[in-house]
């Protein structure tokens, strides 16, 4: 007998997160949701088992310690779980002058984004190769195609996460695992989030809305993998910031992202 497939969606509880867990269960796909706060986790999980009929397990893991994706995948293996698509969506961004940010801080958020998704592709992705089926959506940010004053961590981790996952689409297609690479920008935060949102200036471009961001993902996804960036004016800055010298870049960039004194 075939066990169930499932898909596992890191940082499920909120946000972009919570979008994909959604949008996967209307899809009647199994989930595996990953959040730190066992209760809004449990919430999440709650209401796609009773709105779709599916099978949900909720893992709250702290997935910013070190070494988190091998201890996650070592809990997949002993639940019996197999996971044909990982979605890596968890993901935190300080603004703040480089030394003023604790170091602490900085590191959780290079585990956050780098090491874990290491960790986690690296231990799911063979077998996903072994059957020549799964995926893996891979959640970047328009962050990482610059150099961000003031979010110096957060544009490297996200400017790694575009290139190992973008080498890793054109490494896999050949075993029929489908990857994404998601880039979006500045996201809309849900009416249901507002309380624990912080105070936030205006971006240029405005906002997107997070399921038109799944959306489209989804829509990349099974048409076989690729790069998405979200919305004409993010194109249209991605593009056009391979004509600025990259010496330029980052004093650019400084004049928006610098934090109200």
């Amino acid at each position: 007998m075939t066990p169930p497939s499932y898909a596992l969606v890191t940082g499920a509880s909120r946000g972009l997160g919570r979008c994909f867990a959604r949008a996967l269960a209307g899809r009647k796909q199994n989930l595996v949701l990953v959040a730190r706060s066992p209760a809004d986790l449990e919430a999440v999980a709650s209401e796609l088992r009773t709105a779709y009929g599916i099978q949900v397990e909720s893992i709250p893991f702290d997935l910013a310690r070190a070494g988190a994706g091998q201890q996650l995948a070592d809990e997949l293996v002993d639940r019996g779980l197999q996971i044909d698509l990982l979605v890596n969506n968890a993901g935190f961004g300080d603004q703040g002058g480089f030394f003023q940010i604790s170091l602490d801080r900085q590191l959780q958020a290079i585990n956050l984004q780098n090491a874990t998704v290491v960790e986690l592709t690296h231990r799911l992705v063979p077998a996903m190769i072994e059957r020549k089926q799964g995926g893996i959506i891979t959640v970047s940010s328009m962050a990482g195609f610059q150099p961000i004053p003031f979010a110096s961590v957060y544009s490297a981790t996200k400017a790694f996460l575009t290139t190992f996952s973008l080498a890793l689409e054109a490494e896999l297609a050949r075993f029929g695992v489908r990857v994404v690479t998601v880039c979006p920008g500045r996201l809309r935060v849900a009416p249901e989030d507002v309380e624990k949102a912080t105070e936030r200036k205006k971006f240029p471009g405005g906002e997107q809305d997070p399921e038109d961001v799944v959306s489209e993902a989804l829509r990349v996804f099974d048409r076989g993998g690729g790069l998405v960036i979200p919305g004409a004016m993010n194109k249209f800055a991605a593009f056009a910031e391979r004509f600025v010298p990259r010496s330029k870049v980052a004093r650019l960039v400084k004049k928006i992202s610098k934090p109200p004194s």
